[in-house]
């Protein structure tokens, strides 16, 4: 562990802020922009291939480039072929799919004549597809652009304006439901939005938080939902209604109240366990000091909401949590560009690499565990995408590690009391 490089996977043209990994595809969803700010700086979603050239190795060519005029994609949550996208007070839904040349064009024909409009605000929903082209050909790399089984089409589907924030509205987080029914906001207004999927009914409106609500994750079954705000607290909700508030300093006590807030949660599995269920959260000082404390992760049993574990994770101010599909992995970033992995049941941090990027790491995302998923996965235990503002997408991988097999342990085992019998009567004749 310590300060290494880690080589770029792919450099978008833009600041990244979010990146997802469709299980379905296996196409890795990145995006970000430099929002309506006049500075020549692009707003887009970005369409990878992601390959595995050797046992480790990785490289990812652009499939595709999805205008937003002038918004910039700041967080996203992807199900079923369809991208909710946080850009500004609006979260925007973008269907995305596989097409050949012939069927590209007809839905860009077909789109010119429809725009997603929400207030004064109107954007074509194909607008896209000429700047993919020219990203592409602007890189030098013209196969994906002659194969036309890896066209990609993007088509505006509808939009809401998901935070109300009436001086600066922003969406902060956007969530899928596990059964993919519902879509869930959360913004600097505090307010957590349900939102039927796919006609995007709003169901419940509730104020959650005192000022803007972090993070959001909802458990398997739709059964509880679980939101951190900047006021400190995190919270347990059934459907609209206040179920509990965790409190993490019950499992450290000599640290004083307010002055650790909580920034992200996650839920996970728990491998070889099918009903049990775990809460993670990070917890990060409040203020920052001239000698900074560390950063806390607790786990938490995802039915009783009890803590179980808290372990420290650095004096670097985390910024991002991922969590693996099978739950045996966690994955952070921080503000210094340094990325970590850690295991989910023990805390332990198994990879780290020091200011990896070289500023805030925005987002995080671990390679599904479907079928295209562990075919990307090459020699690798695991391995995680970052994304930063410094506009660069890297993947960090950890390494089957060698296990032996339990007849060859059991036969070294056998052959170590051999010898220890055999010195014992040599040098205490008539031991046997």
């Amino acid at each position: 562990m310590g300060k290494r490089r880690v080589p770029d996977l792919y450099r978008a043209p833009f600041p990244l802020y979010s990146i997802k990994v469709d299980p379905k595809t296996g196409l890795v969803i990145t995006a970000g922009g430099g929002g309506a700010s006049k500075t020549g700086i692009k707003n887009a979603v970005h369409f990878l291939d992601l390959q595995l050239v050797g046992e480790h190795q990785y490289s990812a060519s652009l499939l595709h480039s999805h205008d937003t005029d002038t918004r910039a994609t700041m967080n996203m949550a992807v199900g079923n072929g369809v991208i909710a996208a946080g850009q500004d007070g609006t979260c925007c839904l973008m269907r995305f799919k596989h097409c050949s040349q012939k069927e590209e064009g007809k839905d860009a024909a077909k789109d010119a004549g429809n725009s997603v409009q929400q207030g004064n605000a109107r954007r074509r929903a194909g607008k896209g597809d000429k700047g993919g082209q020219d990203e592409a050909a602007g890189s030098g790399d013209m196969s994906d652009m002659k194969d036309e089984t890896t066209r990609i089409s993007v088509t505006g589907l509808a939009e809401v304006m998901s935070d109300l924030n009436p001086q600066d509205p922003l969406q902060k987080v956007v969530r899928f439901s596990p059964d993919l029914s519902l879509l869930l906001t959360g913004g600097t207004d505090g307010h957590i939005r349900f939102w039927e999927f796919p006609s995007l009914k709003k169901k419940f409106d509730f104020k959650a938080h005192e000022g803007e609500i972090e993070d959001l994750d909802m458990s398997p079954g739709n059964k509880h939902l679980v939101s951190i705000g900047r006021d400190f607290s995190c919270s347990v909700w059934s459907g609209s209604q206040l179920a509990m508030g965790l409190k993490w300093l019950e499992t450290m006590p000599q640290i004083a109240e307010k002055t650790y807030r909580y920034m992200a949660c996650r839920f996970g599995k728990v491998e070889d366990q099918k009903d049990a269920l775990r809460l993670y959260t990070v917890q990060i000082p409040h203020k920052r000091d001239r000698k900074p404390p560390p950063c806390y992760l607790t786990k938490w049993n995802g039915k009783s909401f009890l803590p179980m574990l808290t372990a420290s994770c650095g004096t670097e101010v985390i910024s991002s949590l991922a969590v693996s599909d099978c739950g045996t992995f966690l994955g952070l970033g921080t503000v210094t560009g340094s990325v970590a992995i850690y295991i989910a049941f023990s805390l332990q941090k198994l990879y780290y690499v020091q200011e990896s990027h070289g500023i805030v790491v925005t987002d995080l995302a671990f390679l599904p565990d479907s079928l295209k998923g562990k075919n990307i996965k090459g020699n690798n235990e695991t391995a995680m995408l970052s994304v930063a503002v410094d506009s660069r997408c890297q993947v960090h991988t950890v390494p089957n590690r060698r296990s032996f097999s339990i007849w060859l342990v059991l036969f070294l085992c056998g052959l170590v009391v051999m010898g220890v019998v055999l010195l014992l009567q040599y040098l205490f004749p008539g031991f046997i």
